[in-house]
């Protein structure tokens, strides 16, 4: 049995029988089981346990979250990542988060970072609801924008010098419109699920395709976790020419 805090909530990865002894801890109000992640929204099915709350602030790296673990997932394998990336975005920078959830990695960018925009997309009303939120909680509005909808048709229309595409599954879907918004000389976090044979070979050979006939050069490269048996999610930081 594995169990992660998040703000005053506990989340089990499976059933126990005695959930209450959580409560215990000091400062816990719940304890959630989470049955079920689905869908391309990544929406949470889950059992309260102990407790009765769902909602709860997280606070991770400086910066405060405001989220409902019954309506929006929270992803902890990412933790290193959302830590990283504020450390390489350049001052004055305009940044595209194409899959912004409630702001994992916007926020942190926007608080620890001097970037001159991030805009925040999320096509998940939930999250969505939660991303404005905690950019009012961390007192971030003149800094990042939140836009709702699909980042196909939104990050086109914008102008970029750093995209973070922080999503698994069918991310390669999406290049085309990441490649349409970043700048020349802009970088992309482009993150993906791939079996360990082909690693990283397979994420470049993805991105050059969509980027051509711009040229691309990988940067840097970060295995995240082990997403399931022989499948690995990881992320190349590549600059487009």
């Amino acid at each position: 049995m594995k169990w992660v805090r998040i703000g005053d909530i506990i989340v089990l990865n499976r059933d126990v029988e005695d959930p209450e002894r959580f409560l215990e801890m000091p400062g816990v109000r719940g304890v959630l089981l989470v049955e079920e992640i689905s869908g391309p929204l990544r929406k949470p099915r889950v059992r309260v346990l102990a407790g009765e709350c769902t909602e709860t602030i997280h606070r991770e790296n400086g910066c405060l979250f405001r989220i409902d673990l019954s309506r929006v997932m929270w992803s902890r394998g990412n933790i290193n990542e959302r830590a990283r990336i504020p450390g390489v975005v350049e001052d004055g920078e305009t940044v595209v988060d194409m899959f912004a959830g409630i702001g994992y990695f916007s926020i942190p960018v926007a608080v620890h970072s001097n970037p001159g925009r991030v805009h925040s997309i999320e096509i998940n009303p939930d999250s969505f609801e939660f991303l404005k939120s905690n950019i009012e909680l961390n007192r971030v509005e003149g800094v990042v924008k939140p836009h709702l909808g699909d980042c196909r048709s939104i990050a086109p229309e914008l102008d970029a010098d750093r995209v973070i595409m922080g999503y698994v599954g069918t991310t390669h879907h999406f290049l085309e419109a990441a490649m349409e918004c970043v700048n020349e000389g802009g970088v992309l976090h482009y993150h993906e699920t791939v079996p360990e044979n082909i690693m990283f070979s397979r994420p470049i050979k993805r991105i050059e395709r969509a980027a051509h006939p711009r040229r691309v050069s990988v940067l840097d490269r970060h295995v995240i976790k082990k997403y399931s048996p022989g499948v690995w999610h990881v992320v190349l930081d590549v600059r487009v020419h």
